[in-house]
């Protein structure tokens, strides 16, 4: 599975509320196309950075969500 740690600008595990926590995703893909359908919603609840791991290995990231 596919899945997004939320960071703050520190590098500090942020964990967000609601629909937002825990998803977790059948495809690279899936997971990318969620973070960028819910970004702002991520930064919103104090997320500024995401970093892509499937199951326990890191991909890539982190990833900023700010310009």
């Amino acid at each position: 599975m596919w899945w997004w740690r939320t960071e703050d600008k520190d590098g500090n595990e942020v964990t967000v509320a609601g629909e937002l926590a825990g998803e977790k995703f059948p495809s690279q893909s899936d997971a990318e196309s969620w973070v960028g359908e819910v970004f702002g919603e991520l930064a919103e609840q104090g997320v500024d950075a995401v970093v892509l791991f499937e199951g326990e290995r890191r991909v890539y990231g982190p990833m900023s969500l700010h310009p």
